[in-house]
């Protein structure tokens, strides 16, 4: 979705966080013609930081693009900001019950309408104690596999100045940098056709994953160390939603 076809509430938003984020961050985005488009495009950024939504959802914006994220339900059921959230079309994922199947049925149907969808591919921030990346949850490559849409890596560097998940620090100063490069699309190609077993979807994952990570340690600077072991628990399929 162009930003050209907004409703009311999304405008709300935008009313209400972007000036914030102008003021807050001081920012360099680069890339942002990989998202201009306007097919449906899968959209997998790092995490580093609970204000990770906050930097993607600017950098998408900037990029002419309506962010759609999937998002913890307990979210969703806090008083005006879970309404707020549903008037805006983000998307509530049931994590590890019977429910979860229902998100990836509304990313589908979001990547259908030509929407740009976000999935965070570790489901939580990263537990590396450096920030870089760990292995992913196959959520992002089993909807890619479904739909054909295109799988965009998004890098960040700078959230975890406004807030530090190891420390909990938050910096209310202004102007704090923060870097968003995207990719282009992965190359997912070699799997065209295959069937959604274990070993395809950890294959493609895994894909995703380096690329991610190559595109942070550009920004970074330096050499990226592997990725972390796959993270145990919740089932191969499961979207990543923001923690």
């Amino acid at each position: 979705m162009g930003r050209r076809r907004l409703g009311f509430w999304q405008w709300f938003a935008v009313g209400l966080v972007k000036p914030v984020m102008t003021v807050w961050t001081r920012r360099t985005w680069r890339g942002m013609e990989h998202l201009r488009h306007d097919g449906g495009v899968i959209i997998v950024p790092n995490h580093i930081s609970h204000a990770d939504p906050l930097v993607s959802a600017h950098f998408i914006y900037d990029a002419g693009r309506w962010p759609r994220f999937l998002g913890k339900v307990s979210v969703f059921r806090v008083p005006v900001i879970g309404w707020l959230l549903h008037r805006c079309r983000q998307i509530p994922v049931e994590r590890g019950t019977a429910h979860a199947g229902r998100s990836l049925e509304a990313l589908v149907a979001a990547l259908d309408e030509g929407g740009a969808v976000v999935i965070y591919p570790e489901g939580t921030t990263t537990r590396h104690p450096d920030l870089w990346p760990m292995r992913g949850k196959t959520g992002a490559a089993r909807l890619a596999l479904a739909t054909g849409a295109p799988v965009v890596p998004m890098a960040m560097w700078g959230p975890q100045r406004l807030f530090d998940p190891r420390t909990k620090r938050f910096d209310p100063r202004p102007r704090i940098p923060v870097t968003v490069l995207a990719g282009p699309p992965v190359d997912l190609g070699r799997w065209q056709g295959a069937s959604p077993d274990h070993r395809t979807l950890e294959e493609m994952t895994d894909e995703i994953m380096l690329r991610l990570r190559d595109l942070l340690a550009e920004i970074r600077g330096g050499t990226a160390p592997p990725l972390f072991p796959r993270p145990a628990g919740g089932p191969a399929g499961e979207p990543g939603a923001a923690a």
